[in-house]
């Protein structure tokens, strides 16, 4: 039996869900493989697949209200609670435009297979491939990194197969003008579909190559009929486009990538081994799990919710998906992976909570793939974020969007209940991984900086109206996605709003010296959080402000997670109030984000009994499809990424805790899961850690790659630690 953890997972019975198939991904394409020996169905996705918008393309522009802005600020500072209720232009509630799958590849077996019993799929994390395999014939799917190219490669004496590519997924608009294409070359099969959207001008369309060893390939529109073969290998690539497709280049360009006659799956494996197994290898978690319970199936594991085993799984499959969801942008709400077209909350980017969430591991767990996708996706949206910042609030700079689409970065969803236009805290919540990533390195991105330096002329534009005490007010405020219990949504100094401000200013004076000064003193001149009559953190400053604590979000706590604001080293009797909050604090709705959203904080306060209680909220609420990715709210209802992606920085955080300057050592320790080893860890001072705990006590390895003296935390308290560039330190902490 195997004394290592599993990186990988299997499933003796096809997936009869796309829910359940296994995923793979490059950070561009995707594929959901559901391994039926007899209909092998193949789901195909793209990051930039979103249907057009519907109506007036002017309600996805930022409503132009700044010359209204200032009788706003004058009604909320004078008392009026209501009234940000009227501050929009009239237009109704937009969607951003929903992600959508493209098609399904179809490999149909006229005679079905003869010995089901043999069967098994497999999803290999270190690889990316996805297998399925029995009775003699063995079909294995990638997403390769080096070609961005999806590959299926079948195998086995005398297939027979039909081959198609089918637009008939769930949810697929009747006016969706759909043209097949099928050719037959001297190097293969060419399968075409051109999906045009119903009144629009854009269409997306995948080509598919079918590269055909031994046996007889003949057309049978849409697709072709395939006998007698060795083995199948598929090429498949979709685009979205205005006009037609060059469906001939596409099919030269794949047939490039074959290179050998006959044609070799292993050579287009090898090209994408180095770039996908080196990073997902680079850190590993090992709860010294029952080796016979590491080797069941991935749905027997979910009966045992408690298991270390599933655990262990869950970690290494919440990496591998967000590595695979991660590249061309980071991941959506669903990942990189749907399989129906009306894909809940149109599959977005939401920024809010959402995407913060699942991206939250990247600097400490080793994934600078997954920063670098975020980084892609902002720079991108920065014009759009500087008229976003012109249009609601007359200011210079960058406000972010509470949701995006991936191609538009303006701020349009908005209503009564949700006035996401006012908030303005999500440009640092989205650019804190990019900060947190250059500590890691040791170096900062000169595009890092220039956004930090937008965000603080917003400011400067923005943080104008004082208080009596002459402290500034950020008015109008708005904490996602709640409302005070006595007044309207749109307020004044909700505390994520506050410490937005002060962390964006001050980490953009640390990369501009030249403005530090004029940055800090604006820092300098916010109000204080405030503490209300129950000992907890407030959610809004502004006295008079009554909490709503039933709530799935906990945007007050920004200062305690992610940002290091609020902590029990510096800023304890906050973060006795935080905690107070936190323990007052409802699920609301029981979604997912939520509970492990709860779990993140109580981590940064040094609660374990808390952030085992949220982990085991959704370990035991039936969370997890057997593919392993999860669902939104419990019971598998509603696709989601949030806790697939969400719970590996759930347990670093539980076990590791790291700043420029400090190290804390199981600060929130699982009692389930008294002994381990968590290999590979970056720390925001510039070393790597390799940490192995058990009831007798705990061992740290840390190698630095730049001298720095940290403050090393402990159950035992604080003491001072030097490294130096190239030595390797062991701590054995002891325990109080």
């Amino acid at each position: 039996m195997s004394t290592e953890p599993v990186h990988g997972t299997w499933e003796p019975r096809p997936a009869a869900r796309w829910e359940d198939a296994f995923l793979t991904g490059n950070g561009h394409h995707g594929a959901l493989v559901s391994g039926d020996p007899d209909d092998d169905r193949t789901v195909v996705t793209h990051h930039t697949l979103v249907r057009p918008g519907e109506g007036d393309d002017g309600h996805r522009l930022p409503p132009r209200l700044a010359d209204r802005l200032p009788l706003l600020q004058d009604r909320l500072l004078s008392g009026d609670r209501e009234a940000a209720e009227g501050f929009t232009d009239g237009r109704p509630l937009r969607w951003v435009r929903a992600f959508h799958p493209a098609f399904e590849i179809r490999l149909r077996r006229p005679d079905g297979v003869p010995d089901p019993e043999g069967y098994r799929r497999a999803l290999d994390f270190t690889t990316g491939v996805a297998q399925a395999a029995g009775a003699g014939w063995t079909s294995r799917v990638f997403v390769s990194r080096a070609d961005d190219v999806i590959v299926q490669h079948v195998t086995g004496p005398g297939l027979t197969l039909d081959v198609s590519l089918d637009h008939r997924l769930p949810g697929a608009p009747t006016g969706l003008g759909v043209c097949h294409g099928a050719v037959l070359t001297p190097e293969g099969a060419l399968l075409s579909l051109r999906a045009r959207y119903p009144g629009s001008d854009l269409a997306c369309t995948g080509v598919t190559l079918v590269a055909v060893t031994g046996g007889r390939t003949a057309l049978a529109p849409p697709g072709v009929h395939i006998e007698g073969a060795r083995s199948v290998l598929l090429l498949t690539r979709v685009r979205r486009h205005t006009g037609e497709a060059d469906v001939v280049a596409e099919g030269r360009a794949l047939r490039e990538l074959l290179g050998e006659d006959p044609p070799s799956y292993d050579a287009l494996l090898d090209r994408h081994l180095p770039l996908h197994r080196t990073a997902y290898r680079r850190v590993t978690l090992d709860l010294a799990a029952d080796p016979g319970e590491r080797l069941l199936a991935g749905s027997e594991l979910l009966a045992r919710p408690r298991s270390a085993a599933l655990l262990e799984r869950l970690f290494a499959a919440g990496r591998y998906h967000l590595l695979s969801s991660s590249g061309l942008f980071p991941p959506r709400l669903t990942g990189l992976w749907t399989g129906d077209w009306d894909t809940a909350w149109s599959g977005a980017f939401t920024n809010d909570a959402n995407l913060n969430l699942q991206t939250a591991s990247a600097a400490a767990a080793a994934l600078p793939e997954v920063t670098e996708a975020l980084a892609s996706l902002i720079q991108r949206q920065l014009p759009d974020w500087r008229d976003n910042a012109r249009a609601v609030f007359g200011t210079r700079g960058v406000v972010a969007p509470a949701h995006s689409d991936g191609e538009s970065g303006h701020s349009y969803h908005f209503s009564r209940e949700y006035p996401l236009h006012l908030w303005t805290a999500g440009a640092d919540w989205l650019l804190k991984p990019l900060v947190d990533h250059d500590e890691t390195q040791g170096a900062r991105d000169p595009r890092t900086a220039a956004a930090l330096a937008e965000v603080a002329l917003f400011y400067e534009d923005f943080l104008t109206r004082t208080d009596s005490e002459g402290r500034l007010v950020v008015v109008p405020s708005y904490s996602p996605e709640n409302r005070p219990a006595n007044a309207s949504w749109g307020t004044v100094d909700a505390a994520m709003d506050l410490s937005a401000a002060r962390h964006a200013l001050l980490t953009a004076a640390a990369y501009h010296p030249e403005h530090a000064d004029r940055w800090r003193a604006l820092a300098d001149r916010l109000p204080p959080h405030r503490i209300n009559g129950d000992g907890a953190l407030a959610e809004w400053a502004r006295p008079g402000l009554e909490d709503s604590y039933d709530h799935r979000h906990l945007s007050h706590l920004y200062g305690v997670w992610p940002l290091d604001e609020i902590t029990p080293y510096d800023t304890p009797e906050l973060a006795a109030a935080a905690r107070r909050a936190l323990e007052l604090r409802g699920a609301e709705n029981d979604s997912a984000h939520g509970h492990l959203h709860h779990a993140l904080i109580a981590a940064r306060l040094r609660d374990g009994e808390r952030v085992a209680h949220a982990l085991g909220q959704v370990l035991d609420g039936d969370f997890f499809h057997a593919s392993l990715m999860s669902a939104h709210y419990p019971h598998r209802h509603v696709y989601n990424a949030d806790a697939a992606h969400t719970l590996p920085a759930v347990l670093i955080e539980a076990l590791v805790q790291s700043t420029p300057d400090r190290l804390v050592l199981l600060p929130a320790p699982l009692p389930a899961y008294p002994s381990g080893r968590l290999h590979g860890i970056r720390t925001r001072f510039g070393a790597t850690l390799d940490l192995t705990w058990s009831p007798d006590g705990a061992t740290a390895v840390l190698r630095p790659t730049r001298n720095h003296r940290i403050d090393l935390w402990t159950s035992a308290g604080a003491e001072p630690l030097d490294l130096v560039a190239g030595e390797d330190r062991v701590l054995t902490p002891k325990a109080r």
